[in-house]
């Protein structure tokens, strides 16, 4: 909801400028709009609740039919009010990761450790991606403000394999060991 919102607040747009802002500024990276269809339905959610309208239907010879969509004012209230929300408290998330880790006793050290450099292994791959959208980005001129989230998720990635790093490194050393529950 949040990236369709301001992505209109910058200006009416079709489904299909929208995509394509998502991709450029890899927003699809950090927000779950990856699909037309999802984007379509967040569109249709957002008319509903009366966050935007339809300004009009673009007819173009040999051209599909395009909506193009607008803020209404409830929307960009909306809008503010999710970014402040979001930028302003940290939310009560629980995600698996550090649950899955406060039961790695579970595990004996080795399978703890196959798992742990998988998990790294990816993260990897997720920040090469990351660093990849931010240099196509740059060299689409993309402006720094619209590539925060990607600095912000690769600053966080990269912290997360120097810790990664760091557990994996004390479980082949053994300074990092336990015994196995069952």
């Amino acid at each position: 909801m949040i990236a369709v919102l301001a992505l209109l607040a910058e200006e009416p747009m079709h489904a299909y400028r929208m995509q394509q802002l998502i991709r450029e500024r890899g927003v699809d990276l950090v927000v779950n709009v990856r699909t037309r269809s999802g984007l379509h339905a967040a569109l249709d959610r957002l008319v509903r609740d009366g966050l935007i309208r339809v300004q009009t239907v673009e007819r173009a010879a040999r051209r599909p039919e395009r909506t193009v969509y607008e803020l209404t004012e409830p929307g960009r209230e909306a809008l503010l009010a999710a970014v402040r929300s979001g930028i302003g408290t940290p939310a009560r998330e629980f995600p698996l990761f550090p649950a899955a880790v406060s039961f790695l006793h579970l595990l004996d050290s080795a399978d703890a450790l196959r798992y742990l450099r998988q998990r790294a292994g990816e993260l990897r791959t997720r920040v090469a991606a990351t660093e990849a959208v931010l240099t196509s980005s740059a060299e689409s001129s993309v402006p720094r403000l619209h590539l925060l989230e990607q600095e912000y998720l690769k600053a966080v990635r990269t912290a997360e394999l120097s810790w990664l790093d760091e557990v994996c490194a004390d479980l082949e050393s053994g300074s990092l060991s336990w015994k196995r529950y069952f």
